[in-house]
């Protein structure tokens, strides 16, 4: 099918593909869905280099990651050439209309991707991405409440944070801020926000990058990290319901719910409301206050935290060794290799499809169910660790809630498919 859209032609192929077999939602669906809101979503990626995320096979598959712009991409689609943290470079999309987006869209991307930059300044980030993302466990309520907590100190701060939901379990706030920073600073800035969330709300909030260290709702800092990119406002996600990432006022987070935003509902919201995020770039701030916070966290001896492992290591960051495996800790009950585990961890499967690596931890508290009566939702650490073109899943067990008397022996994971062909880091 060919549909004229922004003056272009742009070409749907396989539109009666079935993405989303529940709510019966077509790759012609997702097309139009996204013209239906193209002013709102082309505004989160225009002028941005974006990370195709491909759902070619629909929702219910595995996506993978394309970094670099397909060959036979119109001559009308800009590209802009970007360096990462490895040493490579990559000529990525730029969008700057709903032709733009409609073509991605096609490619199976609908979820966006944009980096935190502008074309014309690839060095220096125009936005700071405070992304909450709760641990397995934590209800919904408390998401929301750690969203005004951010509020109220990007208000102390001067900065405007412009809300949305994840379109799975937590929420976005992001603030335009002007592009006079690098990303380790803006990076930086988000951490010192982290830690100053966690002290106001310590016990819904965390900065812990270990998963086996968070309770409650995470700040990922790292997201604000070079070459790291979140989904944009009105990306449709992987659930079956075809959940979005919603904008939001203020005064709807306290009340809103995640499921009530979906591709089917979403149209009709835009066209009673718009696009709420309408004025984001009218309302650039500055990291100076932030930035004053990070060092007195210096001062105090708080000093960098980890960044994800495919980055050099950095001044000031301490150990970047997950606390179960560091060398002489304290707590936990088996040692390996003269390490003795401050979490007592153990990884029970490793696929390259989430669906396996699910099956494999049934299977397991199938064969161990009374050590799996015992472990908290936050026990289970699904990890997606993600390459350059694809991920895989990883599911590991803190069997800190389990006597030592009832712990399973280790044993194989299951699945536990080879993967060494592939250099990944934990998203």
């Amino acid at each position: 099918m060919v549909l004229e859209v922004a003056g272009r032609e742009v070409r749907v192929t396989n539109p009666s593909k079935l993405y989303f077999s529940e709510a019966q939602v077509t790759k012609l669906d997702i097309v139009r869905y996204f013209l239906d809101v193209a002013e709102g979503a082309v505004q989160g990626i225009a002028d941005r280099p974006v990370v195709l995320k491909r759902f070619v096979d629909g929702a219910e598959s595995e996506p993978f990651y394309q970094k670099r712009a397909p060959a036979n991409h119109p001559a009308w689609l800009r590209t802009t050439v970007l360096s990462f943290p490895s040493g490579r470079t990559a000529e990525e999309i730029v969008v700057d209309d709903a032709a733009g987006l409609a073509w991605i869209v096609n490619l199976g991307c609908m979820e966006l991707h944009p980096h935190a930059v502008r074309a014309g300044d690839l060095d220096h980030p125009d936005e700071l991405r405070i992304d909450l993302d709760p641990v397995p466990g934590v209800q919904w309520p408390d998401v929301r409440r750690v969203a005004m907590e951010v509020r109220a100190l990007l208000d102390e701060l001067g900065l405007v944070g412009w809300p949305k939901t994840s379109g799975s379990r937590g929420i976005h706030v992001n603030c335009r801020i002007h592009p006079s920073w690098g990303f380790d600073q803006v990076r930086r800035a988000a951490l010192a926000l982290s830690r100053e969330i966690e002290r106001r709300a310590p016990t819904i909030a965390t900065s812990k990058w270990w998963k086996e260290e968070r309770h409650g709702v995470f700040l990922d800092y790292n997201q604000n990290a070079k070459d790291r990119t979140t989904c944009s406002a009105y990306s449709v996600r992987p659930l079956k319901d075809a959940r979005v990432s919603a904008p939001l006022r203020w005064d709807e987070v306290e009340a809103c719910e995640p499921g009530d935003f979906t591709l089917k509902t979403m149209p009709s919201r835009y066209r009673e409301l718009g696009h709420l995020h309408a004025d984001m770039d009218a309302s650039p701030g500055h990291l100076d206050k932030l930035l004053e916070m990070a060092n007195r966290d210096d001062a105090e001896g708080l000093g960098d935290a980890p960044w994800p492992p495919h980055y050099d290591k950095r001044a000031g960051e301490g150990a970047r060794v997950a606390p179960s495996r560091k060398k002489g800790a304290s707590a936990g009950s088996k040692t390996t290799k003269g390490r003795t585990p401050a979490h007592p961890l153990i990884v029970i499967a490793r696929a390259k499809k989430k669906a396996d690596a699910l099956a494999g931890l049934d299977r397991w508290k199938q064969r161990h169910p009374e050590a799996a009566a015992l472990l908290a939702p936050d026990d289970i650490l699904v990890d997606t660790m993600r390459g350059r073109s694809s991920a895989w899943t990883r599911i590991r067990l803190n069997l800190r809630h389990v006597p030592e008397a009832l712990r399973p022996v280790d044993e194989p994971p299951d699945p536990d498919e080879d993967l060494s062909s592939e250099t990944w880091w934990n998203h």
